[in-house]
């Protein structure tokens, strides 16, 4: 089973898989892993990133075990059984962006994406298994534990469309 682990920058992808690997659980990192293939297309020097080819992307990956976790803000772009969207409040996901350095522009792009549900509304387009986990105060541990009840069939409550910030975009005008 491959389950797509994704969501905006910054909800916490990376420190989930982390956890999950901790957990003995197979994780690919994706943007990792198209560097090391050669399967980088190209430079958006306008966004300040590099562009993946999506289709090479998912005709190389292969995962030696019964779940895999493919981790990256297009992974539900890919070939999956399971598609997880991690979620976080923009206000929360402002700082985590800026911590990184992030310039203003890039942090408004992804607060923009975050606020609207593009993943979720791109990963529910491509597939019947998509799932949310609100992550704005959960922790790694509790969070990979949630998505470990996914993978066990306790769904309910976790359906796409049930985190709404549209009361926060508003605030933004």
């Amino acid at each position: 089973m491959l389950v797509a682990l994704t969501g905006t920058p910054g909800t916490g992808k990376s420190s989930v898989a982390s956890e999950l690997e901790r957990r003995g659980y197979y994780v690919v990192r994706l943007d990792r892993f198209a560097e090391e293939h050669k399967l980088i297309s190209g430079f958006d020097a306008a966004r300040g990133t590099r562009e993946v080819d999506i289709e090479a992307l998912d005709r190389e990956i292969r995962v030696p075990a019964k779940v895999g976790f493919l981790v990256g803000h297009y992974a539900h772009r890919l070939s999956v059984d399971l598609t997880i969207v991690l979620r976080c409040h923009p206000r929360v996901l402002r700082d985590r962006l800026q911590g990184r350095g992030w310039p203003e522009g890039k942090i408004k792009e992804n607060l923009e994406a975050e606020a609207i549900d593009t993943i979720t509304q791109e990963a529910t387009a491509r597939g019947p298994f998509v799932y949310e986990i609100e992550t704005t105060k959960g922790t790694p541990e509790v969070v990979a534990g949630v998505v470990l009840e996914i993978l066990q069939g306790k769904t309910q409550g976790r359906e796409p469309g049930r985190i709404d910030w549209t009361d926060e975009v508003l605030s933004w005008y």
